[in-house]
Formats: structure tokens, C-alpha cells, sequence
């Protein structure tokens, strides 16, 4: 490891050109990393699922790193060692994708402690969400696309069995040559964002509670608009905010995609009004040539207030974000309840990727 890397306070300078990383083939080896925080230990029939449905569902052999069977006070305590799996993951000749156990919560702790040279000159698809939108953002810096979803207890370890709609997107992200082949992100037919035990392992047989998709809201003028896509959760881009460290220079957001979406925390629509203005203030928010935002997570284990109320949660996510994106880049077409985040199913869209907007069709579509 790059010793002097681990005192930097700047943000990588971005390369000119972005690498999508070398597409893997059925039966090849994947790493399993805990960059983030990790549940395996606590809950294994749920991290064991995950594990059987990356080599059944796509023929690939999950490598477990070290991290990936360590507990979340040791992952706190070692973030240099959670930095080592993910560098050591891309070194690793053998390894053609990496792919997270679960987000978190202090993942920017571990980015001082990356070298990005071995990042940059070894780059590899990555797969998370949530915490992971830290790596995900550092990597951006280097010019190193990445894919939105994808994580092993989540997506993978989905209780009854995997979305069809997921196993699709997830096998244009894990296998297409080029992000052309992801096509026009459609919209799904049912969503879901019940949450189901994972302390039961009787859960593993059951299918969340479906609902009917009742379709995306556009809001803004209807002009087409496409750009390189750069965000993912809320909560983790307000905190690279808040950090100042690894954030591009606003002209390097010049015409770019901005994507969001909310976690599990459910944050109110002050929550989001308030970072949004934050962004705002520090002149981000006015380069984006539009934005896409996924359907927000309106329940969680510990709390659900009822269908009624998940909808007013949504819709007040939505004005939130529509008012404030209206007042700082009224030029911008926002895009709400798109397939990517805490919801299911997902589509792993790209970090990194060229986006087409175009609310005339209300088409979202990747580009060469």
C-alpha cells in the first residue's frame, strides 16, 4: 500500500477519459468484500443465499476476501484493512468483478487509506449501494465506471428468489461489453420495499408484499438532455459534501446526470430539502443537465406507517426534491420512482455512465 496516499486530503484528479472495466464471463471469480459494514456474521443463511445465487443464478465463483467474515465493530475499528480488500481486489489477476456484502454507514473513513494508482491502473466492475456511493465516488474521480446495486445480502440474497427483472439488469452490468447494452431502463411492473427478517431463517422461503408500480413522475421542461452520470444515496453524497475531500470541481459536473436516492433511514422531506440546498449553495446543483431519482424506501423494520402514509412519504420526497432542483437549474428535467437503490426490484445501473433523459417519451436510456 501506497503509505504517502493514506494523509491526502484532495480528490484524485479525474481522468479524461472514462474506463467502463473489462466485462466478465460466466465461471469467473468474484470478490466478496465488506468495504462498508457487514451483516454475514450475524445473519449466515442470508449471506450463504447471496453467495448460492451468484454461482446459480450467473455461473460465478464468489472469492471471500477477508473482510467479508468480519464483524461490524472489527470493520469500524480496521478501516485500513476494509481499504486493503477492496486494492487487493483489484490487483487480483484472477478477480474479474467486486461486488459488496452490504452498504453502511462510515465507509469514507476507509478513503484516505486508498492508493489510487493501483485503483486506476487496475480497473474492475464494482457492484453496491448506499455506504459503497463513496467508493463509488472516488472512483468516478478516477475516471473508473461502476455499477449501482448489486450487493450480496440485498439483491442477491432477495428472500423466495431473485426478481427477473433484477437477474436482467444485473446480467447486462456483470456481463455486456459496453453500457450501450443496458438499453432503456424500463419501468418495472410491481415494486416492493417491505424488509423481511433476517433473524428468521424462515424468511428465505417467503416473497416480499408487491405492489403496483404506478409509473414515474417527470418533472421540469421536456427537453432531451444526456450526460454522464454522477451521485447515488443522498445521505452518503451529503456527507462527501460535508467532508470536502473528494469532491470533483464543480465545471467537472458540467452537463452531467445527477442520481439520487434515499435509504432505509428514511429522511424527511426537510431532510433532503436541506441538503439539496447545500448543493445548491456550493454551486453543484446548477451543472447538472438533469436528474434522475429513485423511488424512495418509505418503510423499514422498525417502522411502517401504512400505504396511505408510504405515499404521502413519497410525494413529499418528490416536491422536496422537484422545488429545490426548479429553483437552483429550472433547465434540468427530474425524473422520480426509478428503478435503482433501496427498493426492489433494481436495475445496477452505472456510475460513470452516458445517460440519455427524454421526457417528451419518458425514456431513460444508456449510451455507448
Amino acid at each position: 500500500m501506497n503509505e504517502s496516499s493514506e494523509s491526502t486530503d484532495e480528490a484524485p484528479d479525474s481522468a479524461g477519459e472514462f474506463v467502463v472495466p473489462p466485462a466478465l464471463d460466466r465461471g469467473d471469480k468474484v470478490a466478496i468484500v465488506a468495504p462498508g459494514s457487514n451483516r454475514a456474521v450475524e445473519y449466515p443463511h442470508v449471506y450463504e443465499l447471496g453467495l448460492e445465487r451468484l454461482r446459480e443464478v450467473f455461473d460465478l465463483e464468489p472469492v471471500e476476501f477477508p473482510t467479508a467474515q468480519k464483524d461490524v465493530e472489527y470493520l469500524y475499528d480496521h478501516p485500513e484493512e476494509r481499504a486493503r480488500d477492496v486494492m487487493d481486489a483489484f490487483e487480483d489477476p484472477e478477480i474479474s468483478g467486486v461486488v459488496t456484502v452490504l452498504g453502511g454507514f462510515d465507509q469514507v473513513r476507509i478513503l484516505k487509506h486508498l492508493d489510487p494508482e493501483v485503483l486506476r491502473e487496475n480497473p474492475t466492475r464494482f457492484f453496491g449501494i448506499s455506504d459503497n456511493t463513496n467508493l463509488q465516488l472516488y472512483l468516478w474521480n478516477l475516471g473508473i465506471a461502476s455499477f449501482y446495486g448489486g450487493t450480496v445480502l440485498t439483491d442477491f440474497a432477495m428472500q423466495g428468489s431473485m426478481h427477473d427483472y433484477t437477474v436482467e439488469y444485473l446480467e447486462t452490468a456483470l456481463f455486456a461489453d459496453d453500457l450501450g447494452e443496458f438499453g432503456e431502463i424500463r419501468p418495472a411492473e410491481e415494486f416492493t420495499d417491505e424488509d423481511l427478517d433476517w433473524a428468521d431463517p424462515d424468511n428465505l422461503d417467503r416473497h416480499r408484499e408487491l405492489e403496483p408500480n404506478p409509473g414515474r413522475t417527470w418533472r421540469g421542461p421536456e427537453t432531451i438532455v444526456s450526460g454522464r452520470t454522477w451521485g447515488g444515496c443522498l445521505e452518503i453524497v451529503d456527507m462527501q459534501l460535508r467532508t470536502g475531500r473528494y469532491l470533483p470541481d464543480p465545471e467537472e459536473l458540467d452537463g452531467k446526470v445527477l442520481l439520487l436516492e434515499t435509504s432505509e433511514e428514511l429522511p424527511s422531506a426537510m431532510d433532503v430539502r436541506q441538503s439539496l440546498i447545500g448543493m445548491g449553495e456550493r454551486g453543484l446543483l446548477e451543472q447538472f443537465a438533469g436528474v434522475l431519482v429513485g423511488r424512495a424506501k418509505a418503510r423499514n423494520l422498525f417502522e411502517d406507517p401504512g400505504p396511505e402514509a408510504r405515499a404521502e412519504y413519497r410525494q413529499n420526497q418528490r416536491e422536496a426534491i422537484a422545488e429545490v432542483v426548479g429553483e437552483y437549474n429550472p433547465d434540468a428535467p427530474v425524473v422520480f420512482d426509478v428503478e435503482f437503490g433501496h427498493t426492489a426490484p433494481i436495475a445496477a445501473i452505472p456510475i460513470g455512465g452516458t445517460v440519455e433523459i427524454d421526457p417528451a417519451s419518458e425514456t431513460i436510456t444508456f449510451e455507448d
